[in-house]
């Protein structure tokens, strides 16, 4: 028989210690795994009634879908087809029911316009949505405002580049809270409206939209796979206009409680 020397003995200790920290490292390891580096808030819009939030994963906005307002930009509603653009989540001002939020005047611009729209959020989506089946992936309803850096977009537009610094900046999509469809139902009609000062500026109906927000459904899930936590801003009528600090804007839905914001 081998006598078992004070190096073997060495090695079966060290060979045991090792297999411990393995073994004990192991779970620990794959719990960690990778992490940001720093933390990114998730943006969220509040729901009436309801503990929980709605958490944003996108900003979908319809362009000229009311046909006087497709006028007023230039445009013939008659020819022209759906066009989209986004904003980013983090552009999200939240509005509580009652409260008349500061909004700070943006950067660059000296022609900052109001427009006052209709916003669906989505619980779940698709691609090549019928229109028929659009609506089964509404969650709710909210009174939204798409404001807008009227003249960074026009310069841009007139140079024939993107626009999207009219559009998408900070602050740029104001909201209030969501309104389930079980509560609201869907909105499809009734009086929309925006006031400046107490002076009526923006007045119509959401029945005179273009492209309704089934039909806007269907047409962005044949561009995109549309998912839980989308919402789409369905859309401005027609006499969008500037406004300026100290400005007070009322905003008006049939079936939803009105938003207010201060531009500070």
């Amino acid at each position: 028989m081998r006598k078992t020397s004070r190096r073997d003995l060495l090695a079966a200790a060290a060979g045991a210690t090792a297999a411990v920290a393995i073994t004990d490292a192991s779970p620990a390891t794959a719990q960690a795994g990778p992490k940001p580096i720093f933390p990114v808030p998730a943006t969220t819009i509040p729901i009436v009634g309801e503990t929980d939030v709605f958490q944003v994963r996108r900003i979908y906005c319809i362009g000229r879908n009311y046909a006087a307002h497709a006028i007023e930009r230039g445009s013939d509603p008659n020819r022209e087809p759906p066009f989209f653009f986004q904003k980013p989540t983090d552009a999200i001002q939240n509005v509580a029911i009652g409260e008349v939020a500061d909004h700070p005047y943006p950067l660059l611009t000296k022609n900052y316009h109001h427009e006052v729209e209709l916003v669906a959020a989505l619980k779940s989506g698709g691609t090549n949505i019928p229109p028929e089946q659009a609506l089964d992936h509404v969650y709710g309803y909210a009174l939204g405002l798409d404001m807008t850096r009227r003249d960074l977009q026009n310069g841009m537009a007139a140079e024939k580049k993107p626009w999207e610094i009219g559009k998408s900046f900070d602050h740029a999509a104001v909201l209030g809270p969501l309104h389930p469809v079980g509560k609201v139902g869907h909105l499809g009609k009734g009086a929309i409206s925006l006031a400046v000062n107490g002076v009526v500026r923006q007045n119509s109906d959401l029945d005179k939209m273009i492209w309704s927000v089934a039909e806007q459904i269907a047409k962005l899930s044949e561009a995109f796979e549309l998912k839980a936590g989308d919402i789409i801003y369905s859309g401005t009528p027609e006499n969008v206009g500037a406004v300026v600090k100290g400005d007070v804007l009322l905003c008006k839905l049939q079936g939803l409680p009105d938003m207010s914001i201060r531009i500070v």
